[in-house]
C-alpha cells in the first residue's frame, strides 16, 4: 500500500486529500482510492462532496500520484472507479481532459459490465484500468 496526502486550496479553504494505492486479491492489480481525509480517523472519505473550486488541480495531483506509484511499481495495473456513478463520470471526464498527455505513458482501459475495452472518449465506463507503458 502507498498513500499520498495533499491539500486542496480553494474557495472553501484548505481540505486535506488522500490518494491510496491498495493491493487487491488479483496479482499486480492495485485499487486507487481517493477522497477527503477524515481528520478524526485519518481514513479516506470518498462520499463527501467538497466543491472547493479547484477540481482540475486536484485531478492533476491525483494523476501525478499515479505517475509516482508506477515509477516505483512498473508492472502493475491500477483500477479506479468512483464511489458513485457521478464520481465515475467525473473520473471519465478527467481522463478525457488529460487523455492526449497520459495515453503516451499509460495503457488505459474502460470497463463495461464484465468486459474491458481500450478507452474511447465519449463512452460511459463503470471503471478504469491503467498500466504504465514501457
Amino acid at each position: 500500500m502507498m498513500t499520498f496526502e495533499f491539500i486542496s486550496e480553494g474557495n472553501k479553504g484548505l481540505i486535506h486529500k488522500l490518494v491510496r494505492f491498495q493491493a487487491t486479491n488479483l496479482k499486480d492489480v492495485y485499487n486507487l482510492a481517493f477522497g477527503d481525509k477524515n481528520l478524526t480517523t485519518g481514513d479516506i472519505d470518498d462520499k463527501v462532496i467538497s466543491n472547493n473550486g479547484d477540481s482540475e488541480k486536484v485531478l492533476a495531483t491525483v494523476v501525478s500520484t499515479l505517475y509516482a506509484f508506477t515509477d516505483k511499481y512498473t508492472d502493475v495495473w491500477v483500477y479506479a472507479t468512483g464511489s458513485t456513478k457521478a464520481r465515475t463520470r467525473l473520473y471519465r471526464m478527467g481522463i478525457t481532459k488529460f487523455f492526449s498527455e497520459v495515453e503516451n505513458d499509460f495503457e488505459i482501459f474502460g470497463q463495461l459490465q464484465d468486459d474491458w475495452d481500450s478507452f474511447k472518449i465519449g463512452i460511459e465506463y463503470e471503471g478504469f484500468l491503467v498500466k504504465r507503458k514501457k
